[in-house]
């Protein structure tokens, strides 16, 4: 097969980017593959090519909605059937997409990693015929990596159960390791791993040591020099988006905060806005930029220290995607670092909260466990990422098995009489939607559905009855309505030793933490290293690149490495009054009072029980945010213990 040819006539390119050729020909080979290629170097095409040309579809697990947005609408203006599913949908466009994907009149289909928890989901799924599953930033699957999300270790088994025969794994950011673990997981050999490299010549790295008062006057400085250059500045938190902004604005310069707290409308109107070039500049967390597709940003600009050199190199890697030069400054001092590290401690689970949990496995009576996630982080007092990595371990533990999730509650809305519907069916199955219609219960509008009644009288598996309802939405009969999900385990070993896997598990959480922990000193050690920055960070990734310097860093421009001072010296804890402190603690946590729930409080590091306690309301929630976290746990320690 002639790719040149194809990738003329259906993209209308005449040659291929660096990598691209080579990963497109082992897909067609049959094989599975992953890409690493930097941001903008065209991972997408790795896949779309290959989607026109295969025999059935193609679904790609994508981790971000405006992404999905955008390949969709890309694919739709070169005439290549695709489509999303996500929660912006309404009823009748989700069961189009559907409809069409069944049909095999799609050639694309993407959808979140979360969508594979959908029982709905994976009841249509089992009727479509896919070729190729393609995993969007697959370092996700990784603990190792960067933004380890639990649920990507759960892609290899949905691979295997809908026997999808390829994958393609697509990244911008890995370390040999992570592309090692990534590449073990999926059954992915070595030889199969297209790298492209990290080092790119037209970015400019320039870290500027700039004490924490001075960094707006800096940042105004730099953007005044090209007031209309598109500019990203990063930043840590929601408010410093918010205030950032608002300085900005003041002096007449165009900008526009960005970030999760703003509602989709407003952030989808700063995206535009920006995307077609009305907005110079936006001050955003790193909520914005997974997606933006736009080619002549001139300037990232970190006003805050990124977490990572993952996340640094993937933020840096949005500009100068054109070919032209753009900088990419980091405004740095160490005043952030307790922050950095705090919210890395506020993910790891007291020992309390993983023993509660296997204490309530091994006393179950039934072989089976449903988990409602939010209520469960609320009741442990663990956040939802900890907590889907802990049922993640007692999966590699052979302690837990995950089932289909399925959703708590069905409604529907009858369009025709039920007497019209059960006249269709006649024997058995009449027999059956009569259960169902005798066990749903009927409101104002809408009709509640019993499952466990309808499965329970007919003696039919849960799936024959959603299958039932499906059926019944496909012919107009009735809309139907899901609300919230339970996640449906099968518990595998009850008499596993408490004690021994409490303390196992609970020390993996310190490995990892500790990991995380050195990952941050890691980046400052980058950031204050002698040797030249752009080829120092394409070797981290695992390049291989000729010569010692690039000539155009911050480094090799200065001939010096940049030394970060920490510019806000905060008093020694041993003068702040703990008596104090630990009374408004004893206040505000109540009974929910622990030495790690009082230094979280005190470093101003959110936890579950504080959304019940309106800990964060409180005018001492994170009074000591400038400390470290250990140290403040330390510190605390000794009252604590003469407390209890």
């Amino acid at each position: 097969m002639d790719l040149k040819a194809q990738l003329s006539k259906y993209f209308g390119f005449t040659v291929f980017k660096t990598g691209q050729r080579e990963v497109i020909e082992k897909i067609m080979q049959g094989r599975s593959a992953l890409a690493v290629f930097h941001t903008g170097a065209g991972k997408s095409l790795c896949y779309q090519l290959p989607a026109v040309l295969l025999p059935k579809m193609t679904l790609v697990v994508s981790p971000l909605l405006s992404l999905m947005k955008d390949q969709v609408d890309f694919l739709r203006d070169k005439a290549i059937s695709a489509a999303r599913l996500d929660s912006s949908l309404s009823p009748d466009e989700y069961r189009q997409v559907l409809d069409q994907a069944k049909k095999g009149d799609l050639r694309v289909l993407m959808v979140a990693v979360e969508r594979f928890k959908n029982e709905r989901f994976r009841s249509q799924l089992n009727k479509m015929d896919v070729s190729l599953m393609v995993v969007d930033e697959a370092h996700c699957i990784s603990e190792w990596g960067h933004n380890f999300r639990p649920d990507y270790l759960k892609l290899p088994k949905y691979r295997q159960e809908f026997d999808i025969p390829q994958v393609l794994l697509l990244t911008a950011t890995a370390t040999p390791r992570v592309r090692r673990d990534m590449c073990a997981k999926f059954g992915i050999d070595q030889d199969d791993a297209v790298v492209t490299g990290f080092y790119r010549a037209n970015l400019n790295l320039q870290v500027s040591p700039t004490p924490e008062a001075d960094k707006q006057k800096a940042l105004i400085s730099r953007l005044r020099q090209n007031p209309q250059a598109a500019t990203i500045v990063y930043v840590t938190l929601q408010k410093t988006a918010e205030q950032v902004a608002e300085v900005l604005q003041e002096i007449g310069l165009q900008t526009r905060a960005y970030h999760a707290g703003l509602d989709s409308e407003k952030r989808e109107t700063v995206q535009n806005e920006f995307m077609a070039g009305r907005l110079p500049c936006v001050v955003a967390t790193i909520a914005f930029g997974m997606g933006i597709d736009k080619s002549d940003i001139r300037q990232i600009i970190h006003f805050d220290l990124p977490k990572s050199l993952e996340n640094y190199s993937q933020e840096i890697g949005r500009a100068g995607r054109d070919g032209q030069e753009a900088l990419c400054e980091v405004l740095a001092n160490k005043d952030s670092l307790p922050l950095l590290e705090n919210f890395v401690y506020g993910d790891m689970p007291e020992k309390s909260s993983i023993k509660a949990l296997l204490e309530t496995i091994a006393a179950s009576e039934n072989s089976e466990w449903e988990v409602r996630l939010a209520s469960l982080s609320t009741e442990l007092n663990m956040r939802i990422l900890p907590l889907k990595t802990l049922l993640v371990y007692l999966e590699l533990n052979r302690i837990l098995e995950p089932r289909a999730a399925y959703y708590a509650e069905y409604e529907f809305q009858t369009l025709v009489e039920t007497d019209r519907i059960l006249q269709v069916f006649h024997g058995e199955r009449r027999d059956f939607v009569g259960i169902i219609f005798k066990h749903s219960r009927r409101k104002r509008t809408w009709t509640s559905v019993d499952i466990p009644a309808i499965a329970a009288e007919s003696g039919s598996a849960r799936q024959r009855v959603v299958t039932a309802l499906e059926f019944f939405e496909e012919q107009g009969w009735i809309k139907l309505k899901t609300r919230g999900t339970v996640d449906f385990f099968r518990i595998l070993n009850k008499g596993f030793d408490l004690s021994a896997v409490t303390e196992n598990i609970y020390n993996l959480y310190q490995r990892k933490q500790e990991f995380e922990i050195s990952r941050i000193h890691l980046m400052l050690r980058f950031f204050q290293s002698s040797p030249c920055l752009s080829y120092n960070l394409a070797r981290y990734f695992g390049e291989s690149v000729p010569g010692k310097t690039c000539g155009h860093c911050s480094v090799c421009c200065t001939g010096q490495a940049a030394v970060l001072e920490k510019t806000y010296e905060t008093p020694p804890l041993s003068d702040l009054d703990r008596g104090d402190l630990f009374q408004v603690c004893t206040q505000i946590l109540g009974d929910q009072l622990t030495l790690d729930n009082a230094a979280k409080f005190l470093c101003g590091v959110h936890a579950p029980v504080f959304t019940r306690l309106k800990a964060s309301k409180s005018p001492q929630f994170g009074a000591l945010s400038g400390y470290p976290f250990r140290e403040v746990k330390e510190w605390l320690a000794n009252r604590f213990q003469q407390q209890i």
